[in-house]
């Protein structure tokens, strides 16, 4: 995996929109950071090109939604982080889109 765009701040830290790209030169992952740390919405591709997985960070944690996804496109998992941990309803799905289960964090 190279990276093409990797922006830092003047301590030498990760800072802005990173983009990895494979040797094929196909988007790998994306996400912003700040001081190092990341934050904001991050992006997984699968090499197909269709999204892997989808996360939100906060100040370095998972905060937020987050959803992962078969190779076919289809909706694997779906959830929220707060602070770093599961949190609320998460739902998992059949290749094929059936719900298969759901799970409640506290």
């Amino acid at each position: 995996m190279k990276i093409n765009i990797k922006p830092i701040n003047k301590e030498g830290k990760p800072h802005g929109l990173w983009e990895y790209y494979n040797d094929n030169g196909q988007l790998s992952h994306k996400g912003n950071f700040i001081n190092g740390q990341e934050d904001g919405p991050c992006e997984w591709y699968h090499t197909n090109g269709k999204l892997n997985y989808k996360v939100n960070y906060t100040n370095g944690d998972r905060d937020g939604s987050w959803e992962s996804y078969y190779y076919n496109g289809q909706l694997h998992y779906k959830g929220n982080y707060i602070n770093g941990e599961r949190g609320g309803l998460w739902e998992c799905y059949h290749s094929d889109g059936k719900l298969e289960s759901k799970e409640y964090f506290i």
